[in-house]
């Protein structure tokens, strides 16, 4: 039989006649409670499931008379074993006290198992810790709350209801010695709920570190989606809301709060840390940066509530299985940035881009980089701690600015912003590869002038700044004026000075002549060429016709007309009117070479091809 009370010194003995008089009467009171009840469902071998319930609203005011019983009695003990630890009334109080219990036991388990639509984590977790903490008894003595009940939603209202009789019957339990059955009662029903809504939510439990690093990258990226979808609702709803319940249920005992809440969430929490620890683990790759980052950002976003939840001394190791999740992630992270790089600076294709296009590499690493401005927030966690590390000094004129406030000085930027010049280097190494110097321009703006759309229209443009912007457009415009100092010098050259100046004829028809060709050569062999942006497009067909457009017409108005007419070889010498310039100016930089080809012998709509 136990004893739960340990023996205290005697009481006054003047009081001894009324104190045992009152004594008899807490004993015989809750015998008449205790007895009644357990001689209706007194069958050891009942279900507890099919037992009427003392907890039911229609025995509210037995159950408020029964678990005072229960407190009458354990007075009653109390005093029995101070006076003498073997006499029958304390024997025959301690009997009632077992088969209390029992009856609380089967309380207990029936209230957790058939009320698990008001005890699911996500209508726990819907309640606020204060909203719990403040419920009162669904027994109690006070009648006042009823306006204030009235205003709470119907489930939440059953949900504290059913939270205040567990509550009471944990506490009569451990009170009276049995935290031990309460305690495995509720760890069985309550972990076996927490497990089923993990599984539930797609938390794998079985993923140990040699099937992830076995696992095609494909199959296990879905199997990283599925974590992701599923970690929010797992440390919000179902570890809170049990974090929740524990604290409610078992306020009376810091102790066994503590221990039912670990063992019923423990298990679950370090194998749904555990996997992003080993995701991080495995064999690195650039492909697999944004994925790794994803799995950063859903732990760190979620680390007050990992702090919080599993804030016990016995959850430390989910702590600390979480922090090392961050640590491993990042490393891997800092990992692929540096393979990034070197894969960027490694890259050694031979062949050049037809029409000096948008290389292949810079499509590659402005979309990869673009994306990871997207995740600017946690890779600033990442390598705050991590300085870049170069042979060099950064130049000034790249990060640098006159301005302290434009200059790019965050780590994040400063990363992002060097990536891009070793792009940008090794971009114009390829360049070198074009044996036609005014392409290799042409080639460096189109890629120069495609990074800077790609930082415009990115969350770069916040990291390196609008001053980074301007600079790099005006190298852009400076890699096209090059094309067109090189590209066109024969043409620009065949122009005389002075277009209106008085000339001998010999001298006229040399200038024609010398234009014709430089043109048709200068055309002919860009007809192929292309740049991609339409702005930029436009903006050096505009800045040709201007160089050369109203040189030639002030020419072509004072010598191509009836003067030369005269002679026979004025159809062949004066072969483009201003307008045919233009025209074929137009069809510059489409990449598509039949598009305006020059004829040897007639203009495209000349006034001299009739």
């Amino acid at each position: 039989m136990r004893t739960i009370f340990s023996k205290s010194p005697s009481p006054p003995t003047h009081h001894h006649t009324f104190t045992e008089s009152l004594i008899e009467e807490n004993i015989e009171a809750a015998e008449l409670s205790i007895t009644k009840w357990d001689s209706l469902y007194g069958d050891d071998h009942v279900s507890y499931c099919n037992i009427a319930s003392l907890f039911s609203e229609n025995n509210r005011d037995e159950a408020k008379q029964y678990l005072s019983s229960i407190k009458g009695l354990q007075k009653a003990m109390r005093y029995l074993a101070s006076l003498e630890s073997t006499s029958d009334k304390l024997v025959r109080a301690q009997t009632l006290m077992q088969t209390a219990m029992k009856r609380l036991e089967r309380e207990f388990y029936q209230i957790l198992k058939s009320n698990r639509n008001y005890l699911d984590p996500e209508s726990v977790s819907n309640h606020s810790s204060s909203r719990l903490s403040v419920s009162r008894s669904s027994f109690s003595d006070s009648e006042e709350d009823g306006s204030e009940n009235d205003s709470i939603p119907e489930v939440e209202r059953g949900s504290s209801a059913v939270i205040a009789d567990l509550r009471a019957i944990a506490e009569a339990m451990i009170s009276a010695g049995y935290a031990k059955e309460c305690f495995k009662i509720y760890r069985t029903i309550r972990k076996s709920i927490v497990d089923e809504a993990l599984y539930n939510l797609g938390v794998e439990r079985n993923l140990g570190f040699q099937q992830i690093q076995k696992m095609e990258w494909e199959i296990l990226e879905v199997k990283i989606k599925h974590w992701l979808n599923a970690v929010k609702g797992a440390v919000k709803t179902v570890f809170y809301g049990e974090r929740l319940l524990c604290d409610q249920v078992f306020a009376i005992s810091s102790s066994i709060r503590e221990s039912c809440f670990t063992d019923v969430s423990k298990e679950g929490a370090l194998a749904l840390f555990g996997f992003p620890e080993n995701v991080a683990k495995c064999k690195k790759a650039p492909e697999k940066m944004f994925r790794i980052l994803d799995l950063y950002e859903a732990v760190s976003d979620l680390w007050p509530e990992i702090e919080s939840i599993f804030s016990f001394e016995s959850t430390s190791t989910v702590r600390s299985t979480a922090v090392n999740s961050l640590i491993r992630l990042s490393d891997a992270v800092r990992t692929m940035l540096t393979d990034f790089e070197m894969a960027i600076q490694k890259h050694s294709s031979k062949t050049t881009v037809p029409g000096g296009g948008i290389h292949p590499l810079t499509r590659y690493v402005m979309n990869y980089i673009s994306f990871l401005a997207d995740y600017s927030g946690v890779l600033s966690d990442i390598i705050a701690d991590w300085p870049l590390q170069i042979s060099s000094p950064l130049p000034e004129s790249y990060f640098g600015s006159p301005d302290k406030e434009e200059s790019i000085s965050s780590p994040i930027s400063v990363r992002l912003a060097w990536l891009i010049l070793v792009m940008l280097c090794k971009l114009d190494g390829k360049a070198e590869m074009y044996k036609d110097v005014a392409l290799s321009y042409l080639f460096l703006a189109n890629n120069l002038q495609y990074v800077v759309n790609k930082v415009r229209q990115s969350n770069l443009k916040l990291l390196l700044g609008d001053n980074w912007v301007t600079k790099h457009e005006q190298k852009v415009r400076k890699y096209a004026a090059n094309y067109e100092r090189v590209g066109w010098s024969k043409v620009f050259a065949a122009l005389p000075e002075n277009p209106t100046a008085e000339i001998p004829v010999d001298q006229v028809i040399e200038h024609f002549r010398n234009f014709n060709s430089a043109f048709e050569e200068a055309y002919k062999k860009q007809t192929s060429w292309v740049v991609t942006d339409p702005k930029l497009r436009d903006e050096i067909k505009l800045s040709l016709a201007r160089r050369i457009g109203p040189i030639y017409k002030e020419f072509f108005d004072k010598y191509g007309g009836v003067q030369l007419m005269k002679e026979m070889w004025a159809e062949t010498l004066v072969r483009y009117t201003p307008d045919d310039l233009g025209n074929y100016c137009s069809d510059l930089f489409f990449g598509s070479e039949s598009s305006g080809s020059i004829s040897s012998s007639s203009s495209q709509g000349g006034r001299y091809s009739r």
